[in-house]
């Protein structure tokens, strides 16, 4: 049992260290022949999605003097 579970935890080792492998080409001296293509400068510049930000309206009342007598 011990020796089944260490042959499926090499094989997932194995497949995982070769699908992350950097060589692309199948064989030992496989050369990237990808090409990508540079994006044209913008027009304008690029503006904010949103615009800025307001400040939240003073709602608040100021605080009124307390018209009860403390209690004694």
């Amino acid at each position: 049992m011990k020796k089944l579970v260490l042959a499926s935890v090499s094989a997932l080792l194995l497949l995982g260290v070769a699908a992350c492998s950097e060589n692309k080409g199948g064989g030992t001296g496989g050369t990237d022949n990808t090409t990508t293509q540079a994006t044209p400068p913008a027009s304008e510049p690029m503006k904010p999605a949103t615009p800025e930000a307001q400040p939240p309206a003073d709602t608040t009342k100021p605080a009124q003097p307390n018209s009860t007598a403390p209690a004694q």
